[in-house]
């Protein structure tokens, strides 16, 4: 039998070696083992050496757990996410990746249309998530900043104005404006907006494309039809308009969910997209990207949104950050097949 069988045999064949038994091995302090292991300046290179072989011929592994516990640290980031969005849920397989590669994990709290905010966000400080990013978060800026107190929050999506919060989001504004743009370009005057409902987001979306109307010197055609962020709310405006006496020539969205309800009622009525009506959403989903939808869209870029947000979080976490911060993305206008020349 070897050495080092013998060792093992001597510290308890079948037993988890503990720290102790490293300690043991080397003849230092389990709190020697305890800075080589975590990697702390300190000890020798000698000791550093002696302690890592004993480690490894014991097979001593660290209870990430039980380190974790003991600094009082769980590195989880909770995540608020609206389970009926399809942006969410891509921005939350960024946000995975953006985290594991800086050592922490994600904690989800989903928020659907019987559990509420404030639940959402309760549910991730009980599993003691040391910051909070917020996906399109309702609450007020008061609200937030008092959450803010109790862990870094980060909102991902929302212009904050009236809270210093640290916040992660693309410029809606000129995103709808691009649209817009878009669309003139092809010869359309006739185009009408889905609105996104209540809300700083929809807020900035409905100014984007009212700017841009007036920009382009078309205030008679603006037209706002009330709208939220679903498939129902797109096909409750498309039907609208298709009892109207004449259909606009263009349709832009307040989000890719809502532009496939427009895209369903139209295509139900028979109306050709997009012969007849050119169609737009926002969002750059996964569902936008389908063959069978092939929608002009607007992309947020999800991936540089995860990773500021898992940046920041990171920054007030274990650098020191106290300052607010805002980081506004530059939205791109993404052509696929449902907008055409207006004839």
């Amino acid at each position: 039998m070897d050495d080092v069988a013998s060792a093992s045999r001597r510290d308890g064949a079948g037993k988890r070696p503990r720290l102790e038994d490293v300690a043991a091995r080397v003849g230092v302090s389990t709190a020697s083992v305890s800075l080589v292991l975590r990697g702390v300046p300190g000890p020798s290179e000698r000791t550093r050496q002696r302690v890592l072989k004993a480690a490894a011929e014991l097979g001593y592994q660290v209870d990430r757990t039980a380190s974790l516990l003991a600094s009082r640290r769980t590195r989880l980031l909770g995540v608020m996410v609206d389970i009926h969005s399809p942006f969410h849920a891509e921005l939350v397989e960024h946000l995975h990746t953006a985290a594991e590669e800086v050592g922490y994990d994600l904690v989800l709290s989903t928020q659907t249309r019987t559990r509420d905010e404030h639940t959402a966000v309760e549910t991730l400080l009980a599993f003691r998530s040391e910051a909070l990013i917020l996906l399109g978060p309702t609450a007020s800026g008061d609200a937030l900043a008092a959450l803010d107190r109790k862990a870094p929050v980060i909102a991902v999506g929302r212009r904050i104005f009236d809270a210093e919060l640290d916040v992660v989001r693309s410029a809606d504004d000129d995103g709808v404006g691009q649209v817009v743009d878009h669309l003139v370009e092809l010869g359309h005057r006739a185009i009408t907006y889905v609105d996104g409902g209540k809300g700083v987001i929809a807020t900035d979306r409905r100014r984007g494309y009212r700017a841009a109307m007036r920009r382009h010197g078309l205030d008679a055609h603006i037209g706002v039809l009330r709208g939220d962020n679903t498939e129902a709310a797109g096909e409750r405006a498309a039907r609208h308009l298709l009892d109207g006496a004449e259909l606009p020539t263009a349709i832009v969205a307040f989000n890719d969910q809502s532009a496939i309800g427009v895209l369903a009622a139209l295509s139900r009525a028979g109306v050709a997209v997009p012969g007849a009506v050119s169609v737009v959403g926002y969002d750059d989903d996964a569902l936008s990207r389908l063959s069978c939808f092939n929608l002009t869209t607007v992309s947020q870029n999800a991936r540089e949104q995860a990773r500021h947000a898992v940046v920041a979080a990171v920054e007030r976490l274990d650098e020191g950050r106290t300052e607010s911060r805002e980081v506004v993305l530059a939205p791109r206008l993404v052509l696929r097949g449902t907008t055409t020349e207006c004839v």
